[in-house]
This record gives structure tokens, sequence and C-alpha cells, in this order.
């Protein structure tokens, strides 16, 4: 590059720091080499955050000289605002002090995790290890004094990550953290690695073969038993508590575990060598075929069949893999399973493949043998092919099928094959129907065309048996709620007629009469023409002339913000008993005549609605704004309302209060309407969302919002007063609701 271009580079870096100037050519020329347009963009935008947190010129030359080799070693160049983001947090919470150090030893930390997602789950590690360190003097979760460890367990991090695995040191993280939260020179102790414990603990989870020891030896015995050059990415079960990650294959390259324990006489460098055997046999021989015409059993089964035919292929090149394999494999008992009681797929799948592992499995099973020599003969022939082994397992599966089989409980004892990967590779999906999902997605709610969601917001989550929040634990996902036809919502209110009367002369006592004049406006609906004429004597006598010319009126006597927040999950379209409509037409009723109210009474007042597919996907659509009417458009939405999903409240409360508490009223209130308990298909603890609810509720109250809830579960008194105090009503006749909710809110906003 000329010095006209380095120039230019060096301008786009808002940083003035001299130091720079001496190595910004060798990082520029390295960034350009490394990183696309776009991440050198990145990364210059990157080095600027990290200057603004006031920390020297030391993390910001870290910064320019470790990040483009990382990222191109590690293949993605999101780590560049992910870094960047996770230096200005330490900066925002008293620790500042240790971006530094995080940074220094970020580039060793990233050649031992060895992919992008560990890396971020690290960033994470160290902003969860610095939230629950740091203290505050006013005892609330606004950090006011720096943690005492985090710079000792940054120093060391490096060599904790040469003997560790990632769960190892998750756990070792943990031990410390639960047993000195309000010690800070024992803490210090253990995380400087001086203390007996933190010796103890650090050699009771130092076990296995790590992944990125072995990396280099791996890559060559792909290359040279199996002739392919896949990149090896390695990932780790300490950082998804939601499922189990298991090995896989796709264009990016191959997923495998950062560490393997022995087992059964087995090295865990055997073990991956046995694993990418496995996922190079698919590579040679497997052909994907469309998954759309077959059910679940049967994907299972063909998955099953067909690894047994890749092993077979692949011993036959390399006999030395059967001890490999048949040691991995479990052996499950003939007579383990109760076909009776229990759902035997799993079991008979895994036992013939152990049988065509295993000449001597000793299995009697007649359906079994049947088929073990039909496969057989099926090799025998030659290589056969993937549909050959669809076929044999679709009939395989209607041989053995037992009417328990339906049965929700599975066996699963020694059925599991951990060195096979989760053959995602074997499918291509012509559609998606109810059963199946993709693989590298959580479950994800249909969108239509109007449902376009913003990026997801994070809010913690309240643990109430550690005491504290999981930071950034729940993705809330907002949307503007589709539309349908807005006479729908027309007839609902044509059905209440008498009840929308009485509503009105209920509405007209306490409807405010009278306007009291805003002056000083700069923006109003007439003229002040005292304040213009003393503006225009002003400029003509050469003065500063007030621009507040105007003003506006509003009624005396009510200044009130709403939020009705609805619960849209899946119990909603249950029709209760003595009604002839579901909760959610009910709900929709009601929340009509409440909506026609408050439009009367000029009140502002919003409508969203929510659910949730676990913590990754809190739902939150917009129905109402505070700045719309209620006309056809805010009907359509209202009209389109559908249930589904689970109840994960306390996020959709801290979102919904997002946009409340900044309002300008006297007062505000969030009324909640429910017909259950918090609740999500991830969370096993029944009481988890429950507390985390009550902790939003306090939230709130600390924010100036009224939070009150109207239940619709007859059960509720066993948990809502915990939530919500004595600022709730139960509606034990749901199809009372139309008449109830808008008395109800009225009563509370007098």
């Amino acid at each position: 590059m000329n010095e006209t271009e380095i120039k230019a580079w060096r301008q786009r870096l808002n940083c003035n720091f001299e130091q720079i100037d001496h190595v910004f050519e060798a990082c520029i020329e390295d960034a350009l080499a490394n990183l696309s347009p776009e991440g050198v963009n990145a990364y210059l935008d990157g080095a600027t955050l990290i200057c603004l947190t006031g920390r020297g010129v030391e993390p910001v030359l870290s910064y320019l000289e470790e990040m483009p080799d990382m990222v191109c070693r590690l293949g993605d160049e999101s780590l560049l605002e992910t870094v960047a983001q996770t230096a200005w947090k330490l900066s925002r919470n008293a620790n500042g002090r240790s971006i530094p150090m995080f940074l220094q030893t970020l580039g060793e930390v990233s050649r031992r995790l060895g992919s992008a997602d560990l890396l971020r789950n690290y960033c994470e590690l160290v902003l969860d290890f610095m939230r629950r360190t740091s203290g505050s003097i006013h005892g609330n979760q606004n950090a006011t004094l720096p943690s005492p460890s985090l710079d000792d367990l940054l120093e060391r991090m490096p060599q904790l990550l040469h003997e560790l695995s990632c769960q190892g040191l998750r756990n070792w993280i943990e031990y410390g953290l639960q047993h000195y939260p309000h010690h800070p020179e024992r803490q210090r102790d253990y995380f400087c690695l001086q203390s007996a414990d933190s010796r103890a603990v650090l050699h009771r989870e130092r076990h296995g073969t790590l992944f990125i020891d072995h990396e280099r030896e791996l890559h060559l015995y792909l290359q040279a038993l199996w002739n392919t050059d896949d990149l090896l990415v390695p990932y780790s079960s300490a950082f998804d508590q939601l499922r189990k990650p298991m090995p896989y294959y796709d264009d990016r390259g191959i997923r495998v575990p950062d560490v393997y324990d022995e087992r059964e006489g087995i090295s865990g460098l055997d073990r991956y060598r046995a694993l990418l055997a496995h996922i190079a046999a698919h590579k040679r021989w497997s052909t994907p075929i469309v998954a759309d015409n077959y059910s679940p059993f049967q994907r299972v089964a063909i998955e099953t069949f067909e690894d047994c035919r890749i092993e077979q292929l692949a011993m036959r090149e390399y006999p030395g893999l059967r001890r490999l394999w048949l040691a991995l494999h479990p052996k499950p008992a003939e007579d383990a399973c109760d076909p009776e009681n229990e759902s035997c797929i799993r079991q008979r799948l895994a036992m013939f493949s152990r049988a065509t592992l295993d000449p001597d499995h000793g299995y009697r099973n007649p359906d079994l043998l049947t088929f073990l020599e039909r496969f057989r003969e099926l090799l025998a022939e030659g290589e056969s092919s993937t549909q050959d082994m669809a076929a044999l397992a679709i009939s395989y599966i209607a041989r053995t099928r037992r009417q328990a089989d339906l049965s929700p409980k599975v066996h699963f004892t020694d059925t599991e094959v951990d060195y096979r990967d989760d053959n995602r590779h074997l499918w291509i999906f012509i559609e998606e129907g109810d059963e199946e999902e993709p693989f590298d997605e959580e479950r994800r709610p249909q969108d239509t065309e109007e449902t376009d969601r913003l990026p997801p917001r994070h809010y913690p989550e309240w643990d109430y048996q550690a005491k504290t929040y999981r930071p950034d634990w729940v993705s809330l996902y907002e949307a503007l709620h589709p539309s349908a036809d807005p006479a729908y919502i027309d007839e609902l209110l044509a059905r209440h007629r008498g009840l929308a009367k009485q509503l009105r002369q209920l509405l007209d006592r306490i409807k405010p009469q009278q306007y009291v004049r805003v002056r000083y406006q700069e923006d109003g609906s007439e003229l002040d023409l005292d304040v213009a004429i003393r503006s225009l004597i002003d400029f003509k006598g050469g003065a500063q002339p007030d621009p507040r010319i105007n003003m506006s009126h509003r009624h005396d006597g009510r200044d009130i913000a709403v939020t009705l927040l609805l619960d849209l999950s899946e119990s909603l379209n249950t029709v209760p008993e003595g009604a002839d409509r579901s909760i959610l037409q009910l709900s929709q009723e009601a929340v009509s005549l409440l909506a026609w109210a408050i439009e009367h009474l000029g009140d502002e007042f919003a409508i969203a609605g929510f659910n949730s597919d676990t913590r990754h996907e809190v739902r939150y659509q917009h129905i109402k704004g505070f700045s719309e009417h209620w006309d056809d458009t805010v009907k359509a939405r209202l009209a389109a309302m559908q249930a589904g999903f689970s109840t994960r409240m306390g996020a959709a409360m801290r979102h919904a209060a997002h946009y409340l508490a900044p309002r300008k009223a006297d007062k505000k209130l969030l009324l909640i309407l429910t017909d259950g308990e918090p609740h999500d298909i991830d969370e096993q603890d029944p009481r988890q969302l429950i507390e985390d609810a009550r902790r939003a509720v306090h939230e709130l109250d600390q924010q100036g919002v009224f939070t009150f809830c109207v239940n619709l579960d007859p059960r509720a008194d066993d948990y809502v007063q915990d939530i919500f105090g004595q600022a709730y009503t139960v509606i034990d006749r749901v199809e009372r609701l139309p008449e109830k909710l808008p008395r109800l809110f009225l009563s509370l906003t007098r």
C-alpha cells in the first residue's frame, strides 16, 4: 500500500495514541490479507470501541495485532465484534483493569479452543465470572466493586486450557465460585492455583485426551487413510444445557468433541480415530435420500442399517477397525426391554447393529437373525447402497413392530453408539412436516409475511437457587403481529352490545371533562398569543426570541399509560367447562371491549402477546402500539391471534417494561392476562420460572411500573400470590371474562 492509503485507513481508526502509528501499517496489511472488506471495517470499529474503554494503548495494540490471524484461523469474522463487545462490557462493570489481560491471553486461548463457537462461549464465561464475582456497595445487581480474581483467572487461562477440557474448566471455576463467593482473599488464592483445594479440583478435572493436542495427528490420519482433507472443528458439551451435542459433518467441516476419556480399554486418541473412520466411511459410501416419505421410526431404522453397511465396507479395507468399534459399541441384553410396557425400537436396532459387528453376538431372536442374514447377502453381492438399506430397514420395522412402540416410555439403556455421528447428511427434506426439525436450529414457530423480526434482545433470568442472575439467558424476538379480517372483532363487539352500553355509561362518568393548557410548546395545537407577541418584540429588538410560542391541551385528572400483555401459550386453545368458546376466543372478546373502553377514555394504551419455545426463543408480538388508535389495523391483528408453545413470563414482562417505563405518565400499569403458571419445555424445576417472574415484578416496581395479573386458572392460588403479591385477581368463571376485564381495568385506574 502507498502512504495515502495507509493514512486513509489510519483516519478510519478513531484512536489517537501515537504508539499505534508505528505498527498500524503492518496491522492493516495483515487485516486486508485475512479479512473481507466488511471484516476490515468491523476490525477497525472494534479497535475504536476498545480505545473508548479508556484503558490506554495496550489493549488497542493487542486487539490490532491478534485479531486478523485469530479470525482467519477460526473462520468467523463476527468474532471481531464479539471480542470488542466483551471488552466494552468489562469496562462498563468496574472491571476495566482486566481488559488488557483479557486481550493479551486471547490469542493462546483461541488456539487452545480451536473453534469460533467455543471462543464465543469463552467470552460469555468471562462475562459471567465477572458478574458473579463483582461486588456492590449498594447491595444490588449494579456492580461498583471490581472482581478480586478476574485478572488472576485470565492470566492463568492458557495454562488451564492446556490441562483441562471446556467442561473441566467450567467445573473448576464453578467450584471456586460456589465455595468462596464472599471471601475475596480466599477466592484469589483459589484462582491463582495457590490453595490446596484449587489444585485438588484441577487434578480431579484433568482427564481425557484433548482434541487440540492431537489435531495435526488426526488430520494426517484422515489424509493418509481416507484421502480427505476436511477441517476438524471441536465442540464442547459444557455450554449447551438444552441438548447434548453430537458429532456431525457438513460442508464446513467435521465437528468432534473437545475431549475423549479412555473407555473399555480404548484410549481417547483411538476413540477419535473410530469416530473419524465412521464419518469418512459415510462420506465415501453414503448417498443422501429424500426423507419426506418416511416416518420418524423408519428414519431411525434407516440410519442404523446405513451405519452398519458403511462400517462393514470400511472393515473390508481396514480390518483393525472391528476391534475399535466392537469395544465401543454397547451390547444390549436381549431380555432387557419389556415389549408390553416400553417402546423397544431403539433396543432392537442396537441389537441388530451389535450383531453385524460381533459374530459371537449370542442373540436368538428369529426376526433379527433373518434380517441379519439378508443384510449379509446384500453386502456379499457388492457394496449395496443406501436405498437398499432403506428398503431393508423398513421391512425390519414392519416385521418387528409392537403396540407398545408408540409408548412414551422408551428403553434407552445400552442403545447409544457414541462414536457415530447424527446422520444429518443422509436426509434431504423437500417439505418440512410437523415431525422434523432443522438440525442446526431450535424449533421456530411459523412466520408469515408480516412478521418481520428484529434482532433478538437478550434478558437475564433470575436463578433462585444460586441467588443470582443468569446473564443474557433469554433471547426475545419481537415482531409485528400478522393480520386477519377486522370484521371478526366487530362481530365480537356486536355480540356484547348490551355490555358495551353499560360500559359507556360508566366511562362517561369517569372520563375527564376539563382541559388544561400546556404552554411554552414548540409544537402545539394553537398559537399562544402572549408568548408569540413577546417573542416578536424580542426579535424586533435584536434579542434571541423564544421559539416556544405554541400551546396544547390535555385532560385534567388522568395521566395513565397501560400495556396489556397477553399470554398466548398453547393452553388458550382449550374450552373451559361451562363455556362454548375457547379461552383464546373469550380473550379476544375481552380485549376488544377493553381496547374500545380505553380508546373512549383517551388513555395511552398498548397491547402485546407473548409465548416461548425454550429460552432461545421468546416471541413478543406487538398488536397495538401507544401511538396507534383503536382502528381496523389493530382489530385485524387482534383477529389473527393464535395460541401455541409455552409461557416464559419473566422475559416478556421485562420487555414490556422496556417500552412502558419511559412513558411520561403519572401511573404506568402492566396488566397481564394469563391462564396458567410460567413454564417452558427446557426448564425442569417448576419453581424456576415462577421465581424469575416474581423477580421481574420486583424489577418493574423499581422502575415505577405497577404490575397486575388477571389469572384464569382455578388453581392459581398455589402460585400467583408468590409472583404478584396481592396485585392479582382470579376469574374462576372464564366465560365472564369479557364482562369482568374492562370493569377491573376501570377500578384499577380510577
